[in-house]
């Protein structure tokens, strides 16, 4: 759907807990519906500046580091405009007293967001909105995934190897909104087989500018993770591609990986072993997007999750745009994902 028009819509998706249909504020609407519509259309060097790395930093500087942002927002009315749960986070709610340390919150995941009894299992990695498909050909011709990412642009050259692997199997795309929990965590157990940065712009996750760029998180920068799960406390369901995607007002992704709790945080490298629902990375701050892939014929992707894409009455922006069913599932990270396919 390329040179899709940026407009006001509604956007809704399925509460997973309660299976409501539920509207989404799209926080920074305005904004980008004015970078996304008339700088892209009718300014592209302002359009590449504001989607560029240095901007989202200013940009992100300015909205949650600045002593402006901080005093225009006012810490706890911020705090209950997002609807933090501060009994779920480790700090105290008076030390969480600027937003860029509201969206670096750490909570106690291992209590609040308990992971499912099966071994043999994949969990969501972040608190986030997901929509679920297949890498593999539909009979109808329609290819979901084409209309968020280019599997092979997504990982790049380092990741030619792994493209055979992956094809034809399941997807997830999980889409943060700012005001979530912004840690991200390990879908599965396993062994790190690769793990790469690629460079790329910094456009925005928000559903409008989503429909607007073709394949946006392709073009994004981006950190990919690659996982052989068929190991010895694995989660034996095969490799399993981990992509984290920046988007604008993300300076960074930072490793934080973490065996217990958020203790002695470190990076990632190739031949690590890693625990199924650990801390992995954060992000910083804003929203953002992670991608998981699957190979073919490993994984049951939870059967609500893929009924709830069709739901008959959620009014999804990705839906109108698309011409197909594509409505979201609002999840929390370590939350049943997928479970393995009988061998």
């Amino acid at each position: 759907m390329r040179g899709c028009a940026v407009t006001e819509a509604a956007h809704q998706f399925i509460d997973r807990a309660s299976g409501r249909v539920t509207d989404e504020r799209l926080y920074s609407d305005q904004v980008v519906r004015f970078v996304y519509g008339t700088a892209r259309e009718r300014a592209p060097a302002l359009f590449a500046a504001l989607t560029s790395a240095r901007m989202s930093g200013v940009l992100g500087w300015l909205n949650y580091d600045s002593f402006l942002g901080a005093t225009l927002t006012g810490s706890r009315r911020f705090v209950d405009r997002l609807g933090v749960r501060l009994e779920e986070c480790i700090e105290p709610a008076e030390r969480l007293d600027t937003p860029r340390k509201v969206f670096e919150r750490q909570i106690r995941f291992w209590s609040c967001r308990p992971q499912p009894d099966a071994v043999h299992a994949a969990v969501a990695p972040a608190d986030a909105r997901v929509v679920t498909g297949t890498l593999a050909t539909s009979d109808d011709g329609l290819h979901i995934k084409e209309k968020f990412f280019s599997v092979a642009e997504l990982l790049g050259d380092r990741g030619t190897p792994w493209l055979d692997v992956v094809r034809g199997g399941e997807f997830a795309l999980f889409r943060l909104t700012p005001e979530r929990y912004h840690y991200v965590h390990t879908p599965v157990a396993g062994e790190v087989l690769d793990i790469y940065e690629l460079p790329g712009r910094h456009h925005a996750c928000n559903p409008a500018a989503v429909v607007a760029i073709a394949t946006p998180h392709s073009k994004n920068a981006r950190l990919v993770t690659i996982i052989d799960t068929d190991v010895p406390q694995g989660s034996h369901l095969g490799i399993v591609v981990m992509v984290e995607v920046v988007a604008l007002m993300i300076g960074r992704i930072v490793p934080r990986y973490s065996d217990t709790a958020y203790d002695a945080p470190r990076a990632l490298v190739a031949g690590d072993r890693i625990r199924r629902g650990a801390p992995k990375s954060l992000f910083q701050p804003g929203s953002s997007t992670v991608v998981v892939l699957f190979e073919p014929g490993r994984v049951r992707l939870a059967d609500d999750l893929v009924a709830n894409r069709a739901h008959p009455t959620a009014r999804s922006i990705f839906s109108d745009a698309f011409g197909e069913p594509l409505v979201e599932t609002d999840v929390e990270v370590r939350s049943l994902l997928a479970t393995a396919r009988p061998r």
